[in-house]
């Protein structure tokens, strides 16, 4: 199977479309947002905590602003934060896995004890403390994000780069003169993508629900309209006990969707890299389809 195989995948499964779809959508809203919101997000008026209408088609918050041109613009914060903090994630969880798997020794021992750290930490109290430590801004919230999810990944990299560097083409590769940034370069990293990449799209949907959680506690950007931040400001003006669930729905929804929609491409992508989660004869994969589709062949 190859990365073609992959979109095959993505593309024949009603789960992958629906998900490529939603996060299609959630791009362009992101990027054309400000143009194609009908109001000003940040605009007040009288008209405050009113029921959708024809000019407001979901309705207004406590200022008066319109919440589907909120929505809109929020959509930026919570797509940016998602890819953003996942890539750094991806990049330092994948750097200290190959390094403590292909390197070992007192390497591995402290890569690994820092990795046990992080996992044991519960994330999302260390991701409050940080940001309140730190000034409210969308850069912080985006390291503290990415700086608190890597250890999966190196975990998972490390675990496949143990595999990896006894294998047979690695060997004949270093008995050949080839030094060790060479083999991680051509052999080690390219075998590990895969693995990188499912679990970097997983940690996307974390990122979301990280940066709606955080804002939500008032520690997100003040100056940013976030679908977390329009939660925040629903409950702090009353708005679920004044009934007017058209300020709560809406972000909410939106929320589950984009995370939802993320989810279903990472177990597909999973489902890519490890056939026995495929059902397409109702049986388990054999133990030996069981490799990761893009390791070299050892001919």
């Amino acid at each position: 199977m190859t990365w073609s195989g992959a979109f095959s995948l993505l593309v024949g499964s009603w789960r992958g479309r629906f998900g490529l779809a939603i996060i299609g959508l959630a791009v362009f809203v992101s990027i054309f947002g400000t143009l194609l919101a009908p109001y000003d997000p940040e605009a007040s008026s009288l008209q405050v905590l009113q029921p959708p209408s024809f000019d407001h088609i979901m309705g207004t918050t406590e200022s008066g602003a319109d919440v589907f041109s909120q929505i809109l613009v929020g959509t930026r914060v919570s797509v940016l934060v998602g890819f953003a903090a996942a890539f750094i994630s991806a990049v330092l969880g994948s750097t200290v896995g190959l390094a403590s798997g292909y390197y070992g020794g007192w390497t591995d021992r402290f890569l690994d004890a820092l990795e046990n750290w992080f996992l044991v930490i519960p994330t999302l109290p260390l991701m409050i403390v940080l940001a309140r430590l730190l000034d409210p801004s969308l850069t912080v919230l985006i390291a503290v994000i990415g700086l608190t999810s890597w250890a999966g990944t190196g975990r998972i990299v490390r675990a496949q780069v143990l595999t990896l560097r006894e294998r047979a083409f690695v060997e004949r590769a270093r008995a050949l003169g080839a030094g060790d940034t060479y083999i991680i370069r051509r052999h080690i990293l390219p075998n590990t993508l895969p693995l990188i990449f499912a679990n970097t799209v997983l940690i996307i949907a974390v990122a979301i629900l990280s940066e709606a959680a955080l804002s939500f506690l008032g520690l997100g950007d003040p100056t940013r309209i976030s679908w977390g931040t329009m939660l925040e400001n629903a409950f702090n003006s009353g708005a679920p006990s004044a009934g007017a669930w058209w300020y709560v729905i809406p972000p909410g929804l939106a929320i589950t969707l984009l995370v939802l929609a993320v989810s279903l491409i990472g177990f597909l992508f999973e489902e890519f890299i490890n056939p026995r989660l495929q059902k397409d004869s109702g049986e388990p994969a054999a133990a030996d389809e069981l490799a990761i589709p893009l390791v070299q062949k050892e001919s």
